[in-house]
């Protein structure tokens, strides 16, 4: 928990994990390009990373997460999230400000990055994510990322009272990416269907072709940590991209984008802990 919200749940991690990692990895594969060089803005208690190894295309996965204490907590207390990912020579773990390393050229890797997650906290306004989730940032990411890739923003909730921030992230991705797909998980720790925005500069098919997905897992996916996929497959995928029809419409009418003169607000009160 942090700043009242709930982050993570151990018994239901893998309905946020699994679909903040698979389906973008796997429209790298459907392009020819499997993910070597991967970047996670985010992610302290590593299941985003350890998602993201199972991948045997994966080379290098960077972490990077501004609050170095809850990263080292969740190593001690939740190896049940990381799985051992932290210790893995592909994870290159870096406590720092995401929007001071994608700016540094030096960061980057030769060919730019393959995948790209943002997996970040709300944006509370006077902390630190809220310039997160602009237009000025999504530019910095579309920079680094290679002309095959995907990057991958975490979104929030769907709930009809969160809907229109969803909407305004959409339309702010929109101004950076031609191409722009809303995918949804239920994720019962969190009171409403959960979202994620993938963003391209090329289609993102929204009808993909279950079987297929099904090969590339069978080729590209090895285990890691004490189980498998356990929610996705292609089924899975082909559903993700079917957001209702009132989530379509939202996004579909939303005109604002979202700038560091016209930030996002808070995506809701926390209220865990609380007496």
């Amino acid at each position: 928990v942090l700043d009242g919200k709930w982050q993570s749940c151990t018994g239901d991690e893998f309905m946020y994990h699994e679909p903040i990692i698979h389906p973008a990895a796997v429209i790298c594969a459907m392009r020819g390009h499997a993910a070597k060089n991967a970047l996670v803005l985010g992610g302290g208690e590593g299941a985003t990373i350890r998602e993201l190894l199972r991948w045997k295309s994966i080379e290098r996965a960077t972490m990077v997460d501004i609050d170095g204490d809850v990263v080292n907590a969740c190593i001690e207390h939740l190896p049940e999230m990381h799985q051992g990912a932290f210790d893995d020579p592909r994870t290159d773990l870096v406590i720092g400000d995401a929007l001071e390393y994608v700016k540094t050229p030096s960061n980057t890797p030769e060919g730019k990055w393959d995948l790209i997650v943002s997996d970040l906290s709300d944006p509370i306004v006077d902390g630190p994510s809220f310039p997160l989730f602009t237009r000025e940032y999504f530019a910095d990411l579309e920079q680094i990322l290679a002309d095959h890739g995907v990057l991958v923003v975490q979104s929030g909730s769907l709930s009809p009272s969160y809907l229109p921030l969803h909407a305004k992230l959409s339309r702010t991705l929109r101004d950076v990416f031609p191409h722009v797909a809303t995918i949804m998980s239920t994720v019962p720790t969190y009171p409403a269907p959960w979202s994620f925005i993938l963003a391209s500069r090329h289609e993102i098919d929204r009808w993909p072709d279950p079987d297929a997905i099904d090969r590339i897992l069978a080729d590209h996916i090895q285990p890691f940590g004490t189980r498998g996929l356990h929610m996705f497959d292609g089924r899975t995928m082909l559903g993700m991209l079917q957001p209702p029809k009132h989530v379509r419409d939202a996004i579909d009418a939303e005109e604002t984008v979202l700038t560091m003169a016209n930030p996002p607000k808070f995506f809701g009160t926390g209220v865990a802990g609380r007496n």
